[in-house]
C-alpha cells in the first residue's frame, strides 16, 4: 500500500514487512533529518507539535492595530497599578479627617465698610425693597411731589435718601454722595467684590440716580428747571409750621405736607447732579440700556447748567441755610471731567481744563479751604480726577498746561495733609483740623483720606515712588499713612477710644440725632410734638443705625453723645459717602490696587494735536 509522504516523498506501508526494531529506528532518524533539512509551514508544524504545544505569537492583534505582546502587557500591567494606587489615595482622603484651610479675617477696614454701607438703608425713602435689611424701616413719604397744598398732582418724586437725622431731601449733598460711592466703585470695584460688597453699593447709587432722573424731564434735551429739595425745614415760624425739623417723626409716620422747591438758575447744582449720572454711567456700563438712560440725562443737566447760570441756593431759605453753595465753577470743573469720562467728548475736556474756568474755581488763589474736599467745594476732587487723565493718558495740548497745573497743586495739597507742614492744624489726639476747629469735622476727614489713598495708588500704578514737597521727596506710603491714622481715629483710636461708626466696636455713640433710630417700633403713631418725649430722653436709642458716621468730636477731642446736639451726633448721606470711599481704598491687604483702565472706557485713544505753528518772523 502506497500513501503520500507528508513532508513530499512517497511512502511505502508494507503490513508484512518484518523488519527489526533497530532497522525501524534507523529509518525514523532518517526521515527526522530529512525532516529537518527544509523549514516547515504553519500547518505542518501544528502536526508535528500537537495540540498542546502551540506556538507563543510575539504580538497581539488589536483588531486595527498590532502590537508586542510584551508591551501589550507592560501596558494593561501598569494601567492596572495607576487604579489601585489612585483608588488607594481617594479612599485614603475620603478617611482622613479634612483640615479646612480658613479665609483669614476680614481687616477692620473691611468690616467697617461693611456696616458704613448698611446706613444708606437706613436712609431710603419711598418704598423699601424687601432685602432692605433694616428691620426697624419701612416704607415712608408714599406721596412725595405729587401734590401740593391745592391738591394739585405735581410729578412722581417718590424715592432717594433721607439727607441725615432729618427727613429732608437735600439734593445738592445728595449729588456729591453718590458722584463720591461711583469713583470708589470704578477705582475698586475688586476691592468691592473681595468685600462682597459690590452689588450692595451699585444697589445704593442705582436707588439714588433713579431718583435723580425723577427730578427732572430726563427724556427731554432742553429743560428750565429741576427739583432742589423735597421737605422743609426752616424754623422761624415756631412749632406752629410742622416740617422736617419742628417735627420729631418716625418717617413712616409723617403725614404733614411736604413742599416741593425748585429752581430755574441753579448751576451748581445742575452740574452736581450731572456729575452724579455721569459717573454712575461708567459704573453700570454693562448695563448698556441704563447707562445710556443716564448720560442722556446728564448732558440734559450739563446743558441747563450752562445756559441758566446762578447758585441753587441764591434764592435764600433752607437751601441757604443748612447747605449754602459758595460758588457754581468749581462744579464745572468737576462735573465737565466727569462729562468727558462717561462721554469721551473732548469738548468737556477742553472746558473743564479751560485756564479761565480754573482761575475763576479757585485753583490759583488758594484760601483757608484750598485742598478740602466736601459737598460745597469740588475743586480738590476735580485737580486729582484730571491728574489722573494726565498721568496715564497724558492727552497733551492743548489741555497739558491746565492739567499740569493741576497735577503740582494735587502735589502740594497732599503735602498740606502730611504732619511735618502746617497748612492744618491737628487735636491732641492726631485729627487733622482741615475745617479749622468748626463742629461736624469728620465729613471733611474722611474725604481727605481717601483722596490720600487714591492718589497713592495713581503714582503706584504709574511706577511712580512718590512725590517731592519742596526739596524733600516722600514715598507713596506716607499718604496712605496719614489716611490710615485718620481712619483709624475714627474707628476708636483716639484720647476717647470712641468709635465714631456706629456699630462698630463695642463703644460708639449710643444717642445719635436721628428720628427713626430714636422713636420705638411699636405699633404707635406719635404725631409732630409727640415724638419730643424720644428725642429728649436720656436712654439710648431703641434703635441702632449701623454704619452711621456721626459729626464728631470738637477741636479739643471732646465728644458729647447727646442726641439733641447734631454738631456732635448727627450723621449725613455726604459723610458716609466719604467713609465708605476711604474704607474701600484702605480695605485688603494692598495686593489689589485700582483699575486703571475702567474710568476710561468712553475714552477714544489719544492723539494729541500739535502745537500750531510760531508767527512769522519779522526782522
Amino acid at each position: 500500500m502506497y500513501g503520500r509522504d507528508p513532508w513530499g516523498g512517497p511512502l511505502e506501508i508494507n503490513t508484512t514487512d518484518s523488519a527489526t526494531d533497530d532497522d525501524r529506528s534507523r529509518n525514523l532518524n532518517d526521515f527526522d533529518r530529512a525532516a529537518l533539512s527544509r523549514p516547515l509551514d504553519e500547518t505542518q508544524q501544528s502536526w508535528l507539535l500537537g495540540p498542546g504545544e502551540e506556538k507563543k505569537k510575539k504580538y497581539v492583534d488589536l483588531g486595527c492595530i498590532s502590537v508586542s505582546r510584551k508591551i501589550f502587557v507592560w501596558t494593561v500591567g501598569l494601567i492596572l497599578a495607576a487604579g489601585f494606587i489612585a483608588g488607594f489615595i481617594a479612599l485614603i482622603v475620603k478617611i482622613v479627617p479634612r483640615h479646612h484651610k480658613h479665609t483669614p479675617p476680614a481687616d477692620n477696614y473691611t468690616l467697617a465698610l461693611q456696616k458704613a454701607l448698611i446706613f444708606f438703608n437706613a436712609q431710603k425713602s419711598g418704598k423699601l425693597p424687601k432685602h432692605n435689611n433694616v428691620s426697624w424701616r419701612g416704607s415712608s413719604c408714599l406721596n412725595d411731589g405729587k401734590s401740593d397744598k391745592s391738591g394739585a398732582v405735581l410729578k412722581d418724586l417718590v424715592g432717594g435718601y433721607y439727607d441725615a437725622g432729618d427727613t429732608i431731601k437735600f439734593h445738592f449733598p445728595k449729588a456729591f454722595a453718590m458722584t463720591m460711592l461711583s469713583w470708589s466703585v470704578i477705582e475698586y470695584s475688586a476691592k468691592y467684590e473681595a468685600a462682597g460688597e459690590l452689588n450692595h453699593v451699585k444697589e445704593i447709587i442705582k436707588w439714588g440716580t433713579d431718583y435723580f432722573l425723577k427730578t427732572f424731564n430726563s427724556t427731554a434735551d432742553t429743560i428750565n428747571q429741576v427739583v432742589a429739595q423735597v421737605g422743609k425745614g426752616d424754623t422761624s415760624g415756631g412749632t406752629s409750621d410742622p416740617n422736617d425739623h419742628t417735627c420729631w417723626m418716625r418717617p413712616e409716620d409723617i403725614d404733614y405736607p411736604r413742599p416741593v422747591t425748585e429752581c430755574s438758575s441753579c448751576s451748581d447744582l445742575a452740574a452736581e447732579m450731572a456729575a452724579a449720572l455721569a459717573s454712575a454711567s461708567i459704573v453700570f456700563k454693562d448695563n448698556k440700556v441704563y447707562s445710556k438712560k443716564l448720560v442722556h440725562g446728564a448732558a440734559t443737566l450739563w446743558k441747563f447748567a450752562r445756559d441758566q447760570r446762578g447758585t441753587y441756593s441764591a434764592a435764600g431759605a433752607d437751601a441757604a441755610t443748612f447747605y449754602n453753595s459758595s460758588m457754581y465753577w468749581d462744579e464745572f470743573v468737576w462735573g465737565g471731567a466727569w462729562m468727558y469720562y462717561a462721554t469721551g467728548n473732548q469738548s468737556y475736556l477742553y472746558l473743564a481744563s479751560h485756564p479761565k474756568l480754573a482761575k475763576h474755581a479757585g485753583a490759583f488763589w488758594g484760601g483757608p479751604d484750598y485742598g478740602v474736599l466736601s459737598w460745597d467745594n469740588k475743586l480738590t476732587g476735580a485737580q486729582v480726577l484730571l491728574t489722573r487723565l494726565r498721568l496715564f493718558l497724558s492727552p497733551g495740548y492743548p489741555y497739558e498746561e491746565t492739567l499740569k497745573t493741576f497735577h503740582n497743586q494735587t502735589s502740594i495739597i497732599m503735602c498740606s495733609y502730611l504732619p511735618y507742614f502746617s497748612s492744618f492744624n491737628r487735636t491732641k489726639g492726631g485729627l487733622i483740623q482741615l475745617n479749622h476747629g468748626r463742629p461736624q469735622p469728620l465729613q471733611y476727614v474722611v474725604n481727605a483720606a481717601f483722596l490720600a489713598t487714591l492718589y497713592s495708588d495713581y503714582l503706584d500704578a504709574a511706577d511712580t515712588p512718590g512725590w517731592y514737597c519742596g526739596p524733600n521727596f516722600y514715598s507713596t506710603n506716607e499718604l496712605r499713612k496719614f489716611a490710615q491714622t485718620q481712619i483709624d481715629y475714627i474707628l476708636g483710636k483716639n484720647p476717647r477710644k470712641m468709635s465714631y461708626v456706629v456699630g462698630f466696636g463695642d463703644h460708639y455713640p449710643k444717642h445719635v440725632h436721628h428720628r427713626g433710630a430714636s422713636i420705638p417700633k411699636n405699633k404707635v403713631k406719635y404725631n409732630c410734638k409727640g415724638g419730643y418725649k424720644w428725642r429728649d430722653s436720656k436712654k439710648p436709642n431703641p434703635h441702632t443705625i449701623i454704619g452711621a458716621m456721626v459729626a464728631g468730636p470738637d477741636k479739643n477731642d471732646g465728644f458729647h453723645d447727646v442726641r439733641t446736639n447734631y454738631n456732635y451726633t448727627e450723621p449725613t448721606i455726604a459723610g458716609n459717602a466719604g467713609l465708605v470711599a476711604a474704607l474701600v481704598a484702605l480695605s485688603g491687604d494692598g495686593s489689589t490696587k485700582i483699575d486703571k483702565n475702567t474710568i476710561f472706557s468712553a475714552v477714544p485713544p489719544m492723539f494729541p494735536t500739535p502745537p500750531p505753528p510760531p508767527a512769522p518772523w519779522k526782522p
